[in-house]
């Protein structure tokens, strides 16, 4: 390319009227695609288009007046150049999912950037669905060598009395749909039954419990504990739940959602992707904020 030509091209890439038009056309781009959940992929080619040619309006235009700019301003050129790069990684990331039931293992999960199912690089086995629940209201009832012996209305979380005895309602299990009790004797936990049926007293305690009725439990908190391996070993472990994904070889496993099938089968709804960009934008969040920093404790001193 002749010299004119080059200095046009450098004059044109670095010039104030580019970076004005470019967020001209990305602001509205960018509000229609958010709103949309159709957008066809070249829309969003175009758009990353339109980012890497920013990002090289902002590194030649810093690069061009470096020398008139002061240090923080130039910390926040950089800051946002890197927070850009950082966003252009995260494009080469992607999101994919899968329903598992638990106690089942599954070595694929579908991509939605390639629109079709994907082999994982190890094997992902849901060992345990947790779910905790708000105090349900129950009604228990008690038996005294096979016979009816009383009622009881409460929540769990709270207890009542029976002769010498308390027993407190710990927790209602949706699958078996059975209470989980404990049993005291004075201050000291004797042991532990269920209105299934198990018990885990001593031989000579004399009542037995069964479920009268309750109301339908709301989830407060579900977690779920996975499993890694490869070749048929477990290579790792861990927990995810809503908000606190378990990360793993870069990538983070996400809990979405929770069901189960019409035999009451429980499975859950997993959410994997990879990001490498994440940690490149929080640094360049960073030297924005220290290049602000700076700006205002110099304006300040002034």
């Amino acid at each position: 390319m002749p010299e004119k030509g080059r200095k046009w091209l450098y004059d044109f890439l670095s010039s104030k009227e580019l970076i004005t038009a470019l967020l001209i056309v990305l602001c509205p781009a960018l509000t229609v695609t958010t709103f949309s959940e159709a957008a066809p992929p070249w829309v969003w080619q175009i758009i990353r288009g339109l980012f890497a040619l920013l990002v090289v309006n902002l590194v030649l235009c810093t690069l061009r007046r470096i020398k008139t700019l002061a240090v923080p301003v130039v910390i926040m050129h950089a800051g946002v150049i890197v927070s850009f790069v950082g966003g252009g990684l995260g494009a080469f990331g992607y999101v994919a999912t899968v329903n598992v039931y638990e106690g089942e293992t599954v070595d694929t999960v579908y991509r939605w950037d390639m629109k079709k199912d994907v082999p994982l690089t190890m094997d992902m086995t849901v060992k345990r669905l947790h779910e905790e629940y708000y105090p349900v209201p129950v009604k228990v009832g008690v038996l005294r060598d096979g016979e009816k012996s009383g009622l009881y209305v409460l929540e769990t979380g709270g207890s009542f009395d029976l002769e010498n005895y308390r027993i407190r309602a710990d927790a209602f299990d949706m699958r078996s749909q059975s209470l989980k009790l404990s049993v005291f004797s004075g201050n000291t936990l004797i042991g532990h039954a269920d209105t299934a049926g198990v018990m885990e007293l001593p031989a000579d305690f004399p009542f037995g419990f069964r479920l009268v009725a309750y109301v339908d439990p709301v989830v407060k908190r579900t977690w779920v504990d996975l499993a890694f391996s490869r070749n048929g070993s477990i290579v790792s472990e861990g927990r995810t739940e809503v908000n606190s994904p378990l990360e793993w070889e870069g990538q983070k496993f996400f809990h979405t959602s929770t069901g189960r099938d019409p035999y009451r089968n429980p499975f859950v709804g997993l959410q994997i992707t990879r990001d490498q960009g994440t940690p490149v934008v929080y640094l360049g969040f960073c030297m924005v904020a220290l290049g602000g920093v700076l700006y205002l404790f110099g304006k300040v001193r002034a």
